[in-house]
């Protein structure tokens, strides 16, 4: 738990042939972004830029992706991400969330904190981390994704001289059965002034073309302001924001609803929550499913117009599910979207919570 960030530091701090240093030096030389981010499925390492860097941005990306892992670099960095986690305890809607994802998935892999603990980053130890890039930071277990002004043969080819070399280890993801825990679960924060409420139910996975009837649905419930969940809480006083969204992952889903307001309004917000979720199939009207076609399409479209932005697309998707879907065909299917599809989602995984985690302040 926590080591695949770990990881993520530790590939900035330095390769055999460049410095920490050297490394942010080469990327700002070349006028490109830079950056890496962990979830609890992936970690990404990419690059932003000129076309005419791009074989640049390629060497110095693979170069750091192979990095030296100098025990100096790991003390150092154990402290780094101590903090970082110190730095989100501050947080209560995070800090009742990754209590909540323990509580909810058990002793499931799903339920890790990205980040670690502060006993699981101060038991790690250099040659466990060492271990774990040798076996999973492998070349069949990498994905390499490109978008903008590229010639893709010649791309190939870089790709293949400077990664040629990494070994092949069989590492694959473990689809184990997935056990969520049924019921309600309080976490304490002292001196906290503000409540906190997050209610969880089964969704779609990302393999699963429902993903986008799924995704729809949310947004009509807690989407943005003129969802049900504003005009109902935040509109009328109830709440400081509520939200709601379906997160589709690889071989399964999560649907998840929350809401922020003064603890003299706990109970009635959770009621009204509630409430809207058992209103939303029955009260589906054509005119939301146009509504939420438009935001939706949209939101995409604007999301891609950035090469970067078709970039994490891409990398999500081959990532995750290995198979590729033009963005003009996932605009058609948002489009093609109807009432029906939203009623048979929302009867296949109806908003009906299962598990209801809040803050308590005594």
């Amino acid at each position: 738990m926590g080591v695949s960030h770990f990881l993520e530091h530790m590939m900035f701090k330095g390769t055999k042939t460049l410095s920490a240093e050297e490394v942010d030096i080469a990327f700002d030389n070349l006028g490109a972004e830079h950056n890496a981010f962990t979830s609890s499925e992936m970690t990404a390492f990419w690059s932003a830029g000129m076309p005419e860097v791009l074989g640049d941005m390629n060497e110095i990306l693979a170069n750091i992706l192979r990095p030296a892992l100098r025990q100096k670099d790991f003390d150092d960095e154990k402290k780094v991400i101590l903090e970082e986690i110190a730095m989100y305890d501050d947080q209560p809607f995070w800090v009742l969330y990754e209590n909540a994802m323990e509580e909810y998935y058990g002793s499931s892999p799903l339920g890790h904190r990205v980040l670690g603990t502060p006993s699981s980053i101060n038991r790690m130890q250099r040659d466990e981390l060492a271990s774990y890039f040798y076996e999973r930071y492998s070349a069949d277990n990498t994905v390499v994704v490109m978008s903008g002004d590229i010639n893709f043969d010649q791309v190939v080819e870089q790709i293949q001289r400077l990664c040629g070399s990494w070994e092949r280890t069989g590492a694959t993801r473990e689809y184990k059965s997935i056990q969520r825990f049924q019921g309600k679960y309080q976490k304490n924060i002292p001196d906290l002034h503000q409540h906190y409420v997050f209610m969880m139910m089964p969704s779609v996975a990302f393999q699963d073309t429902q993903k986008y009837a799924a995704a729809a649905l949310s947004s009509i419930l807690g989407g943005d302001d003129g969802s049900r969940l504003h005009w109902a809480l935040v509109d009328s006083g109830l709440a400081e924001a509520a939200a709601a969204n379906a997160d589709a992952s690889d071989g399964f889903g999560e649907q998840m609803a929350w809401a922020v307001c003064s603890p003299e309004n706990a109970d009635e917000v959770a009621a009204t929550m509630q409430k809207e979720m058992e209103k939303l199939l029955p009260s589906l009207t054509e005119e939301d499913v146009s509504k939420v076609i438009a935001k939706a399409a949209t939101g995409a479209a604007i999301a891609s117009e950035r090469t970067s932005g078709r970039m994490q697309r891409l990398g999500t998707m081959l990532t995750t599910s290995g198979e590729y879907l033009s963005l003009e065909n996932e605009l058609q299917r948002i489009d093609q979207l109807t009432l029906e599809d939203l009623q048979e989602v929302a009867e296949a995984f109806p908003w009906k919570p299962e598990f209801i985690a809040c803050t308590s302040h005594t």
